[in-house]
């Protein structure tokens, strides 16, 4: 519902519920730590982490011992509502702004943040879906009464509604914003759809999108795996889609900060360059990386006990956990806080270009059949990411393409839902406690059934 705070007939204003929109997208100290434990640490390339005795319900999800009274499981999926509530309101508030202005120029901009509201809409119903699986589609702004009786949607109409904001964002977001490089664009709306296609088994539509964005020339891989995650490098040449964190240089007071790295960080090490612990890379990701023989990434992905950084920081002998995530790893000089605040300045990469290549080589693989305008083939593709890895090439085969996401994509948010939509949960993740036919869903909130007595339970969970 549009604010009566705003003055619609200003152009100056247009960009406001946007930007809230996009503000809601970053993840405050309890966000993060919730949004890590349910998109990640019940993977195989992650632990829990930090101490034993720490977090003893974030260790529930990394043992699929959670049930539908889970915090963390309840606070994503208010995580992801209130990214969509955001989304509405600026969806919404296009229409006041239209009423009110009436310049050419104006109007445009108009349509372009409705376009950039519907990508955000669009990510948090495509996390929504694949962590939920069966949700409320809650496309406007509704009365309580309304929200408690909004009944869910199967995966495929969610999926429907997912392509629809991309084609709509697609149709009027420009390929490139001059004020502000870290706008989503048209490009962002492609890969994001892309993605979701993967998830459908819709090849043809991934091949596509992804095809179209290679053959742009817009975007390309840093020339080191390591430059793709440093902070001098957070919208470059490689990155489709972020959520952006600053200190605005700044050391004390309300900034737009991002507790993504932090939480992260190396436990029980030296200030400035210290964390919560948690999100660890697991053993089993190291070994992967070992047998691959697969030195650049996991020199990049780990930081490990004991070893001092190329920049000068060390993680100490006493520290609890014998890795920690490279890839948000943040040199101390970077930290111009009063107080311990490692990696607040750091942006969550959400969709790579490197991601984009892997994408349009799996859609190949898997029989796409498109006009493609870029030239490239699946090898191509496959080829590129792992020569930046400084490994040789291989056959563009699923197992291989299945593989490079792994070792490519490691602790990015990924692999689980990779795992499930390849499904090959059962098989990776049957030793660490995931059960077929309930885990490849996480249940839909108890609190939010008591709230909402239309939402299913969902199937394998008491409640």
């Amino acid at each position: 519902m549009p604010s009566a705070g705003i003055d619609y007939s200003k152009t100056e204003n247009i960009f406001l519920p946007v930007s809230a929109a996009y503000a809601s997208m970053r993840l405050t100290e309890g966000w993060a730590f919730n949004y890590v434990g349910v998109m990640e640490i019940v993977s195989d390339d992650a632990d829990k982490g930090s101490t034993p005795t720490d977090g003893i319900t974030v260790a529930q999800l990394d043992n699929f011992s959670y049930g539908p009274d889970n915090e963390h499981v309840e606070a994503i999926w208010n995580y992801f509502y209130n990214i969509s509530s955001a989304a509405n309101f600026a969806i919404e508030s296009m229409d006041s702004f239209a009423a009110a202005i009436s310049s050419e120029a104006g109007l445009q901009q108009v349509e372009e943040c409705r376009g950039e509201a519907r990508i955000i809409r669009a990510y948090a119903y495509f996390n929504l879906v694949r962590v939920f699986g069966t949700v409320p589609i809650i496309d406007r702004t509704m009365t309580a009464a309304e929200l408690a009786s909004a009944g869910a949607a199967s995966a495929d109409e969610v999926y429907d509604f997912i392509y629809g904001d991309l084609d709509a964002a697609m149709a009027t977001v420009p390929e490139t914003h001059t004020d502000y490089k870290g706008r989503y664009n048209k490009y962002t709306a492609m890969a994001l759809k892309a993605k979701a296609a993967l998830y459908r088994g819709d090849w043809n539509e991934a091949a596509r999108l992804t095809d179209a964005i290679i053959a742009s020339g817009r975007y390309s891989l840093m020339s080191r795996f390591k430059d793709a995650f440093n902070v001098e490098n957070e919208g470059g040449s490689e990155s489709l889609m972020e959520i952006e964190s600053s200190d605005m240089g700044q050391t004390t007071g309300g900034l737009p900060l991002c507790y993504y790295a932090f939480i992260q960080g190396p436990r029980g090490n030296k200030e400035p360059f210290q964390g919560w612990g948690f999100k660890v890379p697991s053993q089993a990701l190291v070994d992967f990386f070992d047998s691959r023989g697969d030195e650049v990434r996991k020199g990049v992905t780990l930081l490990v006990r004991g070893e001092t950084t190329p920049e000068g920081d060390t993680i100490l002998d006493i520290c609890p956990n014998p890795y920690y995530n490279g890839k948000v790893y943040v040199p101390s000089k970077y930290n111009s806080r009063s107080f311990n605040a490692y990696g607040l300045d750091h942006n969550m990469r959400l969709i790579r270009y490197a991601d984009v290549l892997l994408m349009f080589a799996e859609a190949m693989a898997q029989g796409a059949s498109v006009s493609l305008a870029s030239g490239y083939t699946a090898d191509m593709a496959l080829d590129e990411v792992r020569a930046r890895a400084g490994l040789q090439s291989v056959p563009a085969t699923l197992d291989n393409i299945y593989d490079e996401r792994r070792a490519e994509l490691a602790l990015e948010e990924n692999r689980f839902f990779d795992l499930v939509r390849w499904g090959r949960a059962a098989e990776v993740l049957g030793p660490l406690g995931f059960t077929a036919g309930k885990n490849e869903h996480f249940p839909i909130p108890s609190a939010q059934r008591q709230l909402n007595p239309n939402l299913p339970a969902t199937p394998g969970y008491t409640y």
